[in-house]
């Protein structure tokens, strides 16, 4: 009854599956989380207060941020 129970146990992998899902949502929060940091004072700029006419700037900004 035990070792059928311990052989039912190791083959069960639903698990492993909740784990997979949970560690790639988390790698999709880091990247989104990364991404609004280093893009976040572009986006600020291309929709503040100027409006549309900053989007040049916006881009070139984000643009000097990467080199």
């Amino acid at each position: 009854m035990l070792k059928l129970l311990s052989v039912r146990f190791m083959r069960d992998d639903a698990g492993a599956t909740a784990i997979e899902y949970g560690l790639i949502a988390g790698l999709i929060a880091v990247a989104l989380i990364s991404s609004m940091i280093v893009f976040g004072g572009a986006v600020t700029n291309l929709f503040g207060s100027d409006g549309v006419g900053s989007a040049g700037s916006a881009i070139e900004q984000s643009a000097n941020s990467i080199r």
